[in-house]
């Protein structure tokens, strides 16, 4: 690396450096110049993991964000501020897509037909299935329903649902999981004659 190219790097992680303590502190002028003169990296790093990743804009906002608030604990002895983001950005970025798997399992479980005694089942009755699954539906508490609803049928990311509901992601998941898990029960319980109806959670 030549002498100038050296101090050009050098004055861009001072620089960089100098705005993370700035918003650190609560500049919000200096965030936004951290964001601007970071985000075509960040974007490049989420990428890095995921080429095919959807949410990127809400995986980027939801960096920033940890970014923003854990800025006053960066440490320049440990690390390049520029590797520090990045860092973030990847971690975000897989804990997403493993928040994406566990909920495809999620529906998946929930969803499923258990083997009776290993014999093939009969063909799916839709049409004995479609209203105990509507009247299943009908009787969870109306936030519930409609958090089903954004989720499996129009397709709403975790991080958009959360920032709906105002709780964490893992928050989202949980209920989502919860949610599906009882239906299930209930929709089981209706086929098999029980009455008794299950808690929802």
């Amino acid at each position: 690396m030549s002498c100038g190219r050296a101090v050009q790097r050098d004055s861009s992680i001072e620089r960089l450096s100098v705005l993370l303590r700035r918003a650190g502190s609560g500049d919000q002028q200096a965030f936004a110049e951290l964001h601007a003169s970071t985000r075509n990296r960040l974007r490049k790093t989420a990428l890095s993991v995921s080429p095919s990743i959807i949410d990127l804009d809400d995986l980027l906002q939801e960096a920033y964000l940890k970014i923003w608030k854990n800025a006053a604990s960066f440490d320049s002895q440990r690390a390049s501020p520029i590797t520090w983001m990045c860092t973030i950005m990847r971690n975000t970025t897989i804990d997403a897509l493993r928040l994406k798997q566990v909920a495809r399992a999620d529906l998946d479980e929930a969803l499923s037909v258990p083997d009776a005694g290993g014999r093939d089942p009969d063909p799916f009755d839709y049409d004995l299935v479609r209203p105990i699954a509507a009247g299943v539906l009908e009787k969870l508490p109306r936030d519930r329903r409609h958090l089903l609803s954004l989720a499996y049928l129009e397709g709403e990311s975790r991080l958009s649902l959360s920032r709906r509901y105002g709780v964490p992601v893992g928050t989202i998941k949980t209920w989502l999981h919860r949610t599906l898990a009882s239906v299930r029960v209930d929709c089981l319980a209706c086929v098999s004659g029980a009455t008794t109806p299950q808690p929802h959670p």
